[in-house]
């Protein structure tokens, strides 16, 4: 009795001690990548696969049969042990070493590591909430965004080489929601327009039948979140690569 209930208080430390394991991240990545293989080879040859272009990663998961998409379900479970692994070491890493001399050496790699999060994090927002879908407009056509407003084509310009090719190529767009105007705006290659967090972009420019131009809208609420997660992880990498350099300097 007394040895089932030693055991059974051990539990929690061996499931922390599992977290905490240099081992357990390494075998989760090794499983991570051979999922992500997996997918790469049974993407192509399943036609189910390919609405992921145009929905969002979770709305496509749970309108797919289990049997389809298995090893994206099993990828995001290792992600999420992977995320715990991350956040619990870097805390023990911190809180062993908060007297440390060389802070700088302790803190860099945890700021990477957070980084590394807030890019997972990034990526589940768009995986719940993105959108993206394509459509073929010509002047004066009314697009209706999914946040409601309405956006007018009033002008498709082709700027052309002498000769003949096309150099670059724009759309004047107007806004409107209600039927008040919310302001004009112009889009090209690279440059697109913005509206209640979607993008329009313009793709490409046909001239048969007669000109009109494909445009793509798009919504990736976790752009701000990668975005973060870059900064974060390219000054922790920056931050411990000088301090490293810095600290060598000083044992010459």
């Amino acid at each position: 009795m007394m040895r089932n209930e030693l055991e059974n208080t051990n539990i929690p430390v061996k499931i922390l001690q599992f977290f905490l394991s240099l081992r357990t991240a390494i075998w989760l990545l090794m499983t991570l990548l051979c999922l992500l293989f997996y997918g790469a080879v049974v993407m192509p040859a399943n036609e189910e696969f390919l609405a992921l272009h145009t929905e969002p990663l979770f709305r496509f998961m749970a309108e797919t049969p289990p049997g389809i998409t298995w090893w994206l379900w099993a990828a995001i479970g290792v992600l999420s042990l992977l995320t715990a692994n991350t956040l619990l070491c870097s805390i023990e890493s911190v809180v062993k070493k908060k007297r440390a001399r060389h802070w700088m050496l302790i803190i860099s790699p945890q700021v990477a590591h957070i980084g590394f999060l807030f890019i997972l994090l990034a990526h589940m927002v768009s995986g719940y909430g993105s959108f993206k879908g394509t459509a073929v407009v010509y002047e004066n056509a009314v697009l209706r965004l999914p946040g409601g407003s309405d956006v007018l084509f009033r002008k498709i310009d082709v700027d052309m080489d002498p000769m003949g090719y096309m150099k670059d190529w724009t759309a004047d767009v107007e806004y409107f929601r209600g039927g008040v105007s919310l302001g004009v705006d112009r889009i090209r290659p690279n440059s697109p327009s913005f509206r209640d967090g979607y993008g329009v972009f313009i793709k490409n420019i046909r001239f048969q039948p007669y000109l009109v131009a494909m445009v793509e809208v798009c919504r990736e609420p976790g752009a701000v979140w990668a975005l973060i997660g870059g900064i974060l992880f390219m000054a922790g990498m920056m931050t411990l690569l000088f301090s490293k350099i810095k600290k060598e300097e000083a044992k010459g």
